[in-house]
């Protein structure tokens, strides 16, 4: 029996081979691992709105003999994660009498734990290396993604990197892009539910040459289709919206890394800022 974190692997590796069946499929089990052991093959091809065929060499593509093999395999792997207390029960966080505040902490915790593990650290470097290359670097996103992609377009300023946020106000963000110059790079947030005018806004750049990365959860984000670099954050909440502490302690290490290679221009800005601050409290 494989871990639940090797199978994510195996199916994660194989997804640029995939046909457009077998990534749909792919994407069901990223998404709903939980519920495969209870699926049959039939049940599992309406789901994805794939034929039983698809299913079934969806199974065989990523190592196994068929279905019914992949899924005892999933079946033994959350029976393990369950016996290990390793799944999280929301109902328990939920509970009066429970410490609320302890209980979305772990969350934050496992988030970040998840983060550690998965985050390229090879595109992570290629990613600050973009951003201090760029003549200007853009950052986007809709909803909670439009604040953190505001906080890394501030903290890369206060670093001396000249970045701004795509405003959403009058103008759409696909209306922005061709504003944008070659020699920008543009980083995108993008977190459930997808913004599809992000992704549309990534496609447009995408097809104008422009380089890009996305900030988001999985491999198998929309949005990944369409940026050369993937930084890849856990965000999941107790509620139907996307927890932050990972997003925000990726940006930091985003930010800190521009600043410790930019280090003349980051001290030359710092100090200005603080000059600037001084003269109105004084």
């Amino acid at each position: 029996m494989v871990s639940y974190r090797h199978l994510k692997e195996v199916i994660q590796a194989s997804y640029p081979d995939l046909t457009k069946n077998h990534k749909r499929i792919a994407d069901y089990f990223l998404a709903n691992m939980e519920k495969v052991p209870f699926l049959s093959v039939q049940e599992l091809s309406l789901e994805v709105k794939a034929s039983v065929a698809s299913v079934v060499r969806f199974a065989q593509q990523i190592g196994y003999s068929g279905y019914s093999e992949l899924r005892e395999d999933v079946s033994s792997i959350l029976q393990n994660k369950i016996s290990n207390g390793d799944i999280f029960n929301p109902s328990e966080a939920l509970n009066p009498k429970t410490d609320l505040f302890s209980s979305i902490a772990g969350i934050e915790i496992k988030n970040i734990n998840s983060t550690l593990q998965s985050l390229d650290r090879a595109s992570l470097s290629q990613v600050v290396k973009s951003i201090l290359k760029a003549d200007k670097v853009y950052t986007a996103g809709l909803g909670v993604s439009y604040y953190m992609s505001e906080v890394l377009a501030y903290q890369l300023n206060q670093v001396a990197v000249n970045a701004d946020n795509l405003r959403h106000d009058s103008m759409l963000l696909t209306e922005q892009i061709p504003f944008i110059k070659k020699n920008d790079f543009i980083v995108y947030f993008s977190f459930p539910p997808y913004s599809k005018e992000t992704i549309e806004a990534a496609e447009l750049a995408h097809t104008l040459g422009l380089r890009s990365a996305a900030i988001t959860n999985k491999p198998t984000a929309p949005i990944t289709r369409f940026t050369d670099h993937q930084l890849l954050v856990s965000s999941e909440n107790l509620l139907y919206t996307n927890a932050l502490t990972g997003i925000a302690v990726l940006i930091n290490t985003i930010v800190t890394e521009c600043g410790r290679k930019n280090k003349e221009k980051a001290r030359v800005m710092i100090s200005l800022l603080k000059g600037v601050e001084n003269s109105y409290t004084e």
